[in-house]
């Protein structure tokens, strides 16, 4: 997840935040506001968006600081705090990291300021605070689980995209004889193990009825079906980097844009930074077909809410910043959003801008599943993405399944209670 998923930019921190600028009135008479974002790799982009909304509104200046990504959790408390110069519009993590801020009372309750009526009750959920109910940011993206592909390589090893694991696993052998990685991925970072888990594992558990048997208590993570669906995972690590545990997130991005490896399982918000960083780049994707013992016969595309923008409490002009989030939830900012950084819009209405996000979109209305570590077990520490992603750097290194799956139990069980329990 940027992840949750988090999306770490090998940039650095773009802006020092000494640097940012203070939210109030220049000389000019006009209000600067400052959005806060881990999104490095977006701020060309949101500077032509926030250009559409300052020629709307004359009086309002609009600064965009990014920080890296993985500073950004780390930050964002002791911006929040801030009574003088700090941020206004904060880009929010979505479901669980929300919370302690809501429980902090750093962020504005939007209910009734923000026109959110014909929006999914499930996207609206990723930006609600868990105990209250109320909205404290706006969504702005769903994420879609798949595998990319690099289009050139693919024909020139007279490779199909897979519908059957058979045929998969014959790709990866065929491109790994051929002195190119299968598939690009980190097991540094235990959120992209729990991301590869998703594509290729989610079959294999059962998916949404999964899910929900472990919601009411009827399974839980030692669940046979469960743990043999970690195992899908490492099963792949013939075709994995080389020491893919010591293989950083930005040096997997590169393995696939360098044309090195030539898969690439991530979500749908990579692929606007990958053509960037690679504008030659021809990408494809497929939904990893069902897994061997595979509980869902069909394909599924795994999707989530990536975050939402909300008002910081203590913000020196929240009328303001509270204007500005109110445009983010219109069309117009969500067709802006989508075409200009290529991402999906959850905003009713809009579309999205690039034909393969377009092709994601409908597959995961199609056949979608929930990405359920980050939406239902996302709410407690440690987080079901960081314990599962965790449970596999071991598996990588010789655990067995059945001791992984009881990692992940114990971490999820520590503050997680089922319905029906």
């Amino acid at each position: 997840m940027r992840k949750f998923c988090t999306l770490v930019a090998a940039l650095g921190v773009a802006f020092a935040l000494p640097a940012c600028a203070p939210s109030t009135n220049s000389g000019n008479g006009k209000v600067h506001l400052t959005v806060l974002s881990w999104r490095p790799e977006d701020t060309a982009g949101y500077k032509k968006i926030f250009a559409a909304y300052e020629k709307s509104h004359s009086k309002v200046t609009i600064d965009f600081k990014p920080i890296k990504a993985t500073d950004y959790l780390t930050i964002l408390p002791n911006e929040l705090k801030k009574s003088v110069g700090g941020p206004d519009v904060v880009q929010l993590k979505p479901y669980g990291p929300l919370q302690s801020y809501v429980k902090a009372g750093n962020l504005v309750p939007l209910d009734g300021q923000v026109n959110v009526g014909g929006w999914q009750d499930k996207v609206l959920q990723a930006a609600k605070g868990k105990d209250d109910g109320k909205l404290y940011g706006v969504p702005y993206a769903l994420q879609t689980l798949q595998v990319l592909y690099n289009k050139k390589i693919f024909a020139d090893q007279k490779i199909e995209p897979p519908k059957t694991w058979a045929d998969f696993t014959a790709a990866c052998d065929k491109l790994k004889k051929a002195g190119i990685t299968p598939l690009a991925t980190s097991g540094l970072q235990p959120w992209v193990l729990a991301i590869d888990h998703q594509i290729f594992g989610a079959t294999r558990y059962g998916g949404n009825d999964f899910e929900q048997a472990v919601l009411t208590g009827k399974k839980n993570f030692t669940d046979p079906d469960y743990t043999a669906s970690l195992g899908t995972v490492t099963g792949l690590k013939p075709y994995f980097p080389d020491q893919v545990t010591a293989i950083d997130y930005p040096d997997a991005q590169t393995l696939f844009t360098s044309g090195k490896a030539a898969m690439y399982p991530g979500g749908s918000y990579e692929i606007g930074p990958f053509t960037k960083t690679a504008p030659d780049i021809q990408i494809g994707f497929f939904d990893a077909p069902p897994a061997p013992g595979a509980k869902v016969d069909h394909a599924l595309t795994s999707g989530y809410v990536d975050g939402s923008y909300g008002v910081n409490a203590h913000s020196e002009h929240k009328a303001e910043a509270t204007e500005l989030v109110k445009w983010m939830a219109t069309p117009e900012f969500g067709q802006l959003y989508a075409s200009t950084l290529k991402q999906i819009s959850v905003v009713p209405g809009t579309t999205p801008g690039d034909p393969l996000l377009a092709q994601a979109s409908q597959n995961y209305n199609d056949h979608g599943a929930t990405y359920m570590m980050v939406v239902d077990f996302g709410y407690g520490n440690p987080l079901g993405r960081d314990q599962e992603g965790l449970a596999l750097q071991k598996m990588l290194g010789g655990t067995s399944a059945a001791d992984a799956g009881k990692l992940v139990q114990k971490g999820i069980s520590a503050w997680f209670k089922p319905s029906g329990g």
